[in-house]
Formats: C-alpha cells, sequence, structure tokens
C-alpha cells in the first residue's frame, strides 16, 4: 500500500487490490467457519460480555454498512463504465467487499459479546487477522481519499497562480460506456467518509472481542442504559442549531474557498470565528460538567472492563492527530514573517481544539469509570395524608424493610414496631409534627437535586454529541483549512506538511466520531 502511493515501480493498483482480496476472502472462510460452529454448538452455555457490543453501536455500525454497500455498488457501476480499460480487479474487489461487509455486520450482531474459551490458539488468530484487516481497509480508503483531497488542494492552488504543482491523474484511459460514470466518481468520494468509518469502528469491536478470548468473567449486575428524549430538550435544541450552522458554513467555505485570494481568506476567516463559538461553547460545557462530578461522591468502578479501556485509549490517542496539527499551526505562526489577518484566528482556533479535547477527554473518561448511580433509600419515601389536617409523614424504604407500617388512630399517625418474635406489638400514636414536614420536604429536595444534577449532564452530553457530530463534518467532506490557509506550507515547505496532515487528519476525523459514540453512551447511563 505506501509502495503503491508513493509510486513505486513495479508495483500497480491491482496488486494493492489482489492482496486486499486475499486478506479479505481469508477473514470470510474464518468467519463461516465460526458462525457453522457456534451454530452447532448452540445448546451450550456460552459466556458473554454485556459491556462489549451495545445495541446502538450495533445500529450506528449497520448504518455505516449500509452506505458502505452503496459505495461498493458506485465503484461496480463505475468498473462497468471503464471496463474496457480496467484491470478485473477493479470490478472483484468491490464485489468481494460488498460480500466482506455483509458477513462481518451479522458476525458482530450476533457474536460481539463472546467470551471464546476453545479453539483459542485458532480464534485468536481469526480474530486478530479480522482486526488488521479492517484496519489496512480503513487506511487504503483514508489513503484514497486523501489522494483526491489533495488533487482538489492542488487545482485550487492552481488557480490562484501557484505554479509548478503537478496533480497525480489516475482517470482511465478510454471512454466511459455509460451515462453515469461522473455520477459515480463524483459519488464515491463522498461515501469515503462512512466507510472510513466503518471499517474503524468494526475493527474496534473486534479488538474487544479478541481481548476477550479466553478471559474469565467478573459478574457484576448490569443496568440497562436505555436512550430517552426526554429531559434533554434544551441540549438537543442547541446542538441542532449547532449542526444546522455547520453544514450551512460547510457549504459557504467550499463555494468560496480557491475563488480567489479575498474570497479564500474571508471563507477561512468565516470558518475560523465558527469553530472558535463552537469550541469555546463546548468547552464551557464541559468545564460545568466536571465542576458538577467534582460536587458528587460516587466511587469509581475500577473492574476489569476491555471495552471500556479501549474507549479511554482510543480518545487519546486519536485526539493526539489534531493535536499534532494544532501545534504545528501554533509554530508555523510564531515562526512566520508575514501574518494575513485570518492568521490570529488560526492561533485562538489552535489552542481552543488543544484545550477543548483535554476537558472534553476529562468529561467522558469519568463520566463511563463511574459507577452507576443508586436510587439513595432515603429519597425513597411515601407520603401519607392524615385526616386531622392534611400533613404529611416521610416513611422510609428502610422503615417498610423493618416492619413499620403506618395506620390512621384518631385522626393521627401510628408506626406500629414490631419487638421481637413474641408478637407483642407497641403501638406508637405521632401527631403530626414540624419534625415529619423538615423530613419530607428534606427528602424532596435531595431528590430535586439529584435530578437537576443528572438533566444537566445529559443536556451537556447530548449537546456536546450533535457538536461532535457537526465537527466530523467539515474535514469528512473537503473543509480542511489546514490545507487551505497556506501558512503551514510556507513556514514548512509543501510535502512536510501535507504529510503531516494527511497522516494526522484521519486521527482527528475519527476522534469526533468517536466521541460521539462515548457521550451518547454517557447520556444513556447518566
Amino acid at each position: 500500500m505506501f509502495a503503491w502511493a508513493v509510486h513505486a515501480v513495479g508495483i500497480r493498483k491491482q496488486d494493492l487490490l489482489s492482496y486486499l482480496i486475499t486478506i479479505m476472502l481469508i477473514q470470510l472462510l474464518w468467519m463461516l467457519w465460526y458462525i457453522c460452529r457456534s451454530y452447532s454448538q448452540r445448546r451450550l452455555i456460552q459466556e458473554k460480555d454485556t459491556h462489549a457490543g451495545a445495541r446502538w453501536l450495533k445500529c450506528g455500525i449497520t448504518l455505516f454498512a449500509v452506505i458502505t454497500l452503496i459505495l461498493d455498488s458506485f465503484k461496480i457501476g463505475f468498473f462497468i463504465g471503464f471496463s474496457n480499460c480496467l484491470s478485473a480487479t477493479e470490478g472483484i474487489f468491490p464485489v468481494t467487499h460488498a460480500m466482506h461487509t455483509l458477513f462481518q455486520v451479522y458476525f458482530l450482531w450476533c457474536h460481539a459479546k463472546d467470551i471464546i474459551q476453545s479453539f483459542k490458539t485458532l480464534e485468536r488468530f481469526g480474530v486478530i487477522h479480522s482486526v488488521f484487516t479492517n484496519l489496512l481497509l480503513w487506511t487504503n480508503g483514508v489513503l484514497t481519499e486523501s489522494k483526491h483531497q489533495l488533487n482538489e488542494h492542488k487545482e485550487r492552488l492552481i488557480t490562484l497562480g501557484f505554479g509548478n504543482i503537478t496533480i497525480d491523474d489516475h482517470a482511465p484511459e478510454c471512454n466511459c460506456t455509460t451515462t453515469l460514470c461522473s455520477i459515480f466518481s463524483q459519488g464515491i468520494y463522498y461515501l469515503y467518509p462512512f466507510n472510513i468509518e466503518y471499517h474503524i469502528l468494526a475493527s474496534t469491536m473486534l479488538y474487544v472481542l479478541w481481548k476477550n478470548i479466553g478471559r474469565k468473567v467478573e459478574h457484576h449486575h448490569q443496568h440497562k442504559t436505555l436512550f430517552k428524549f426526554h429531559g434533554i430538550t434544551v441540549g438537543t435544541i442547541f446542538g441542532l442549531i449547532v449542526l444546522i450552522s455547520t453544514i450551512g458554513i460547510v457549504v459557504v467555505y467550499l463555494i468560496q474557498i480557491g475563488g480567489s485570494k479575498i474570497q479564500s481568506e474571508l471563507a477561512l476567516t468565516m470558518f475560523y470565528v465558527y469553530a472558535i463559538s463552537v469550541l469555546t461553547l463546548m468547552c464551557a460545557a464541559g468545564i460545568v460538567a466536571l465542576f458538577i462530578y467534582r460536587l458528587e461522591e460516587r466511587s469509581m468502578d475500577n473492574s476489569k472492563n476491555p471495552a471500556r479501556k479501549l474507549d479511554a485509549d482510543l480518545l487519546v490517542g486519536t485526539a493526539s492527530g489534531s493535536w499534532l496539527l494544532s501545534w504545528g499551526s501554533i509554530l508555523a505562526i510564531i515562526c512566520a514573517q508575514d501574518h494575513p489577518k485570518y492568521t490570529w484566528y488560526n492561533l485562538a482556533y489552535s489552542i481552543l481544539v488543544i484545550i477543548e479535547k483535554y476537558i472534553q477527554n476529562l468529561f467522558i473518561i469519568e463520566s463511563i469509570h463511574r459507577e452507576q448511580e443508586k436510587v439513595n433509600d432515603d429519597i425513597k419515601t411515601l407520603r401519607i395524608l392524615t385526616v386531622s389536617n392534611g400533613s404529611t409523614l416521610s416513611l422510609t424504604a428502610a422503615d417498610l424493610d423493618n416492619g413499620k407500617l403506618p395506620y390512621m388512630f384518631n385522626g393521627d399517625i401510628c408506626v406500629r414496631d414490631r419487638i421481637g418474635d413474641d408478637g407483642v406489638d407497641e403501638v406508637r400514636s405521632q401527631a403530626s409534627s414540624p419534625v415529619a414536614h423538615s423530613t419530607s420536604d428534606f427528602s424532596l429536595y435531595s431528590q430535586n437535586t439529584v435530578n437537576n444534577k443528572r438533566r444537566l449532564l445529559k443536556n451537556i452530553a447530548a449537546f456536546l454529541f450533535l457538536c461532535n457530530l457537526s465537527l466530523w463534518i467539515p474535514p469528512a467532506f473537503g473543509c480542511r483549512p489546514e490545507y487551505d490557509n497556506g501558512l503551514e506550507e510556507i513556514v514548512f515547505g509543501f510535502e512536510p506538511w501535507i504529510i503531516v496532515v494527511n497522516l494526522a487528519m484521519p486521527f482527528s476525523i475519527f476522534y469526533r466520531m468517536h466521541s460521539a459514540s462515548s457521550l451518547f453512551e454517557v447520556n444513556c447511563k447518566t
């Protein structure tokens, strides 16, 4: 793959595709073996990891897989149109990839929670081969999409008057036999971001399956994490405003950038100002959430959990991509001799990217490591109305468990205490008093405080979830100021900076999608 990327002599595209087809077929054979063996042994009790393969995660990977199948169909249509001058591997590859996608999604739906205890050596090979097959397919998608983005960037530079720039043209050398080839060729690159997310998400789920092979399960009570829209209206509304605004900013940016020098500078300024505003709001929301956590006294869950550990590692690891780009931009601004107006916006934007991801990582990691909140027995009270004056008495669940039952006597509330096993009961009559009011009011105040904190955290998680989806859109669909502002290219040189961007940008894109999925889980657990 690297040899093809640098145009090494003797390495053709069909050689790369043949290699990828081979490793996909090996994974297909292993998945068929595992599915058949699991079906034949379906009566055996198998251990399951309840933390792995959440339903919402499976639904997400299914959505990406459906769009990936559309991408494969576009590639097949493109191959049919240029079949006279394309290698047969370019038609076999999308067909094999479509079969691989269908089988893998079925496999992950049915077996993502499995804890394998038999044929462990063979299964370790099969699962880790599947992990790296998806990573290679992800790398291939990133490489192809990056080449396309770089060619578009070079075309904009040529439009602006830069010379001595060559464009890597991989267009077929024959005419298309259908009228849909242009639609297929353009549509393919708009679908690549979803294909890239599909493969990296599949590789993470398979990695958790690999880590669970031979693992001894620690049985804990698993709380169901259900998504409820009720109570997150404010966060959702603000998040949707950010999402809709982002789409509009991206459309305007792509139209304006490269038109002329003035239009390009205006587009960059618009993007930086908007991104600074969004990142500032995200930082503020994250700080408020962390402050709420500091006021709570909930213990941390430190039990062994491969899925949770992988989430935290990916958050920190993939954030390093955008941190590298941000530090590069900051260094370029410091070292540059000339500073256009948008440069200072770029400085604030780069600093905020570093701070925002640090705060967000702290919030998410602390959220997923906190134990599920248990309802306090002191808050679970029964309010009993008296006939005499309508006053209330707070009775805790612990009192009920100890056999204290209230009943009415002459308009007062009486509590029966059981004393020993001889059946003798002592009846105490309690008139309604201010103490009863105080206890009930305190319980209701505590419950309202907990509910308000939980509601605020859920709204913050919903807002950050939509903001991360919004910030995923610009780099995924070609809005990349790291390419277009030109400042870093002048300081570091064109080729070194482009290499840095092409290496770091995929991690930055994945970080936003992974953060969104983690924040969805935080919202469900809060």
